[in-house]
């Protein structure tokens, strides 16, 4: 299985890339977010996941190797395709994911486009066995109870799980906790 690649971004869309690998191009599915931050002409280095059908090989790519781990996992929840675990992981970061699985929020999953109430429920059913608690509590800290109410904030302002997701990691790690602050921070995303 192909496990990493580094390359050179000839192309872009929403949801692929085109990487360059010597005088070979692959088109690599990424996250929306990876995608929008992606620049043609740069390198770039992915963690990636072989998807073999019968008819197709595609391949994703991610950012960190827990990303794509978690994306693996998704696909073993009945009813999650390849397609369906990118748009969660481009609505969600790991952080997130992990703390709406651990406090068994499955409305979390219904934001994301494609993601029924059944779906929801099976998905935190299925990854609350396989993430390992105790590495999570401290990566479920992390996405502090602000950015909760900030990506509330947005999403009840019109914006998407996946604009406002994107607005959230765009925060700079030093702001401060309160959610007036990281809330005007995340609107500015959406003016550059």
């Amino acid at each position: 299985m192909l496990s990493f690649l580094e390359g050179t971004v000839t192309a872009r869309q929403d949801d692929r890339l085109t990487v360059r690998l010597g005088p070979v191009g692959l088109w690599v599915y990424v996250p929306r977010p990876l995608a929008e931050q992606a620049v043609v002409g740069r390198t770039v280095a992915l963690h990636t996941y072989l998807v073999v059908r019968e008819d197709a090989l595609t391949l994703y790519g991610f950012e960190t190797e827990e990303t794509r781990d978690l994306f693996g996992l998704l696909l073993g929840v009945n009813g999650v395709g390849p397609r369906l675990a990118l748009a969660i992981l481009s609505a969600l970061s790991p952080a997130a994911l992990r703390r709406a699985v651990f406090q068994e929020e499955a409305e979390v999953f219904r934001r994301v486009p494609g993601v029924g109430k059944k779906t929801a429920q099976k998905i935190v059913l299925h990854l609350q066995d396989r993430l390992k608690a105790e590495d999570t509590l401290s990566q479920v800290a992390s996405l502090a109870e602000a950015d909760t109410e900030v990506l509330d904030a947005l999403i009840a302002l019109g914006y998407s799980v996946v604009e406002a997701q994107a607005a959230l990691q765009a925060i700079p790690a030093d702001t401060p906790q309160d959610v007036e602050t990281r809330l005007r921070l995340a609107l500015q995303y959406f003016s550059r």
